[in-house]
């Protein structure tokens, strides 16, 4: 899908209203994480080079359309201050007279941050009265959230048909990187999906056995499909009544020509702690009081394999419990290879999703891969072959 980026746009001295993704954390009214910040640094600075008057639109939290102080925006002026080395101005209002006025006196080389968007009742519904009284603030639309693009919201959707809109630099990574990923991947094409449960992957995973070359399946969701193929697996966490659905998933993965690739061995233990006793056994041989915990080095080995046979891998989701060693080591070495591979000019990479960008930053690989996505949900629904509304409506 084609789509403009801030190259195709006509700034200058133009009011430029940017939807971005600054749901930080805040504790004690200061930001404790600016990273979601410093992502929009690219497009804001863009823009104002450009001459552009940046008007930035956002949500925080989940006030349901009514106003609640301590989900306000304002808090956010300091960091967005220190990030863009620029004056940030704050307007208590989304749309209205207030926010009329802050737009009108709103100087070149200074940013207007207008309030959460949640405040009004309009932008979950994405109303178009709404969208309008948006769009009458600004003349040209940035998108730089792809963290919200699956949402149809009235800041994401409505408004970028109103205005001539545009890709913000953030969101145009994003895009470029899951083309490459997923839309004309060079092939073989491996993914990587974990994760507790098959219930919550089923599109993800239905999706995936059509497009790739070797889906390589880790975490809870693995010992699913080994009972599913009637193997023992003890206390491990498994949803039992998705055996028949893991079934169908596999045969429509051979009709694919998709191999799934799951665990040979496993790293099990009594309890799910820190440095438990632990045995590496056979997939189909763990104890009958025994938990699995992460795949064996038998796998890890087989995953490696993979790798170093495609050219392009999507990853999201952890192997095994990688919150404590030592069943993080599956994840870990995978992650490694992943990482290895890529600097080396052999495989394009991209992850994202969750726990996934936890888990590879804990393996220190997440600086070493070709992209990593911070969106959660518009991630996965990328992934599971779905239309993002916010995306949609850019090539409107």
């Amino acid at each position: 899908m084609a789509w403009k980026t801030l190259d195709d746009m006509d700034l200058k001295g133009r009011l430029v209203l940017v939807r971005v993704d600054i749901n930080v954390p805040v504790e004690n009214g200061v930001v404790t994480d600016a990273t979601r910040i410093e992502k929009i640094v690219p497009t804001v600075t863009d823009i104002l080079a450009k001459g552009g008057k940046p008007v930035l639109l956002a949500h925080f939290g989940r006030p349901k359309g009514q106003e609640v102080p301590e989900m306000s925006l304002r808090p956010l002026v300091p960091a967005l201050t220190e990030a863009l080395g620029v004056p940030v101005k704050f307007a208590g209002a989304t749309i209205g007279g207030e926010a009329k006025t802050a737009v009108s006196e709103l100087q070149e080389g200074e940013v207007l941050l207008l309030e959460n968007t949640r405040f009004d009742p309009g932008e979950e519904k994405n109303d178009a009265m709404f969208a309008a009284s948006l769009a009458a603030l600004g003349e040209i639309y940035c998108n730089d959230a792809f963290s919200a693009a699956h949402r149809a919201h009235a800041s994401t959707e409505a408004l970028a048909k109103l205005l001539p809109s545009c890709a913000g630099r953030l969101m145009e990574a994003e895009l470029k990187a899951l083309e490459a990923a997923l839309g004309t991947p060079d092939r073989p094409v491996a993914a990587v999906v974990g994760g507790a449960k098959v219930s919550t992957k089923i599109d993800l995973l239905s999706n995936l056995v059509r497009k790739v070359d070797y889906l390589v399946i880790g975490g809870g969701m693995a010992n699913t499909f080994l009972l599913a193929q009637g193997h023992e697996i003890g206390t491990s966490l498994a949803e039992r009544e998705m055996t028949d659905t893991a079934l169908d998933i596999l045969a429509r993965a051979g009709e694919a020509g998709c191999e799934i690739v799951l665990p040979v061995d496993v790293v099990a233990a009594t309890a799910f702690k820190a440095q438990a006793p632990h045995v590496t056994v056979a997939a189909d041989a763990c104890p009958a009081d025994h938990m699995i915990l992460d795949a064996g080095p038998g796998s890890v080995a087989r995953i490696a394999e993979v790798f170093e046979a495609s050219k392009t891998l999507i990853w999201n989701g952890p192997l095994g419990a990688f919150e404590i060693a030592p069943f993080d080591a599956a994840t870990n070495a995978a992650a490694a290879k992943a990482a290895e591979l890529t600097e080396a000019g052999a495989l394009v990479s991209v992850a994202g999703g969750g726990d996934t960008v936890s888990a590879l930053n804990r393996a220190d690989a997440a600086d070493r891969f070709t992209y990593i996505s911070t969106a959660g949900g518009a991630f996965l629904e990328w992934m599971e072959g779905k239309t993002l509304p916010g995306v949609a409506a850019l090539g409107a």
